[in-house]
C-alpha cells in the first residue's frame, strides 16, 4: 500500500495487524454474535468493536476503542462531567457498574495509514492519561473548591 492510499474500511485481519505492529497482544472475541479485538496498553486491558459494516461482508467504515474499569463504591461527583468537558476525542460514561472511556474512529471517507496509526497513538495517550485523571481526581477538585472559598470569604 502507497503512503497516499486512503483506506475506506477496516476488517478485524487490518485491525489486528495495527495492533500488533505497534507492540500490543491481541485476542478475537466473538460476543452476543459480534466480533471484537481485545487487546491491552501498559497493562490496562481495551476492545475493539467494529461499528457500521460496509457493502462487503467483514468490511468496516468504523470502530470504537472501548476501556471498561469496573466502579468499586461511588464515583465523586463530576468526575464523567469533568473529563467530558476538558477532553477532545474520548468520552466517559457511567454504564451500569462500570466506567467506560470510549474513542470512535470513522474511516468511511478514507483516511491514511499513518491518520489510522494516529488514532491509537491518541488513545494510547488519553487512555494514560485518563488513569491519571482518575487518580488525582479528588485531590484537583479539592484544589478547585478551595480558591473559590477564600474568595467568597
Amino acid at each position: 500500500m502507497s503512503s497516499t492510499e486512503l483506506i475506506d474500511f477496516v476488517t478485524a485481519d487490518s485491525l489486528t495487524s495495527l495492533l500488533q505492529d505497534a507492540g500490543c497482544r491481541v485476542n478475537r472475541s466473538g460476543q452476543g454474535g459480534v466480533e471484537q479485538l481485545l487487546t491491552a496498553s501498559q497493562g490496562i486491558g481495551f476492545s475493539v468493536r467494529f461499528g457500521n459494516p460496509g457493502l462487503e461482508a467483514g468490511r468496516y467504515l468504523d470502530f470504537i476503542y472501548s476501556c471498561a474499569l469496573h466502579i468499586q463504591g461511588t464515583l465523586p461527583e463530576g468526575l464523567v462531567n469533568q473529563w467530558n468537558a476538558s477532553r477532545r476525542f474520548a468520552r466517559l460514561s457511567v454504564q451500569g457498574a462500570f466506567l467506560v472511556m470510549e474513542m470512535d474512529v470513522i474511516v468511511a471517507d478514507g483516511i491514511s495509514q499513518k491518520s489510522l496509526l494516529g488514532s491509537l497513538v491518541l488513545w494510547d495517550r488519553l487512555l494514560q492519561e485518563a488513569v491519571t485523571y482518575l487518580r488525582d481526581y479528588k485531590h484537583t477538585a479539592a484544589e478547585a473548591v478551595a480558591p473559590e472559598a477564600v474568595a467568597a470569604s
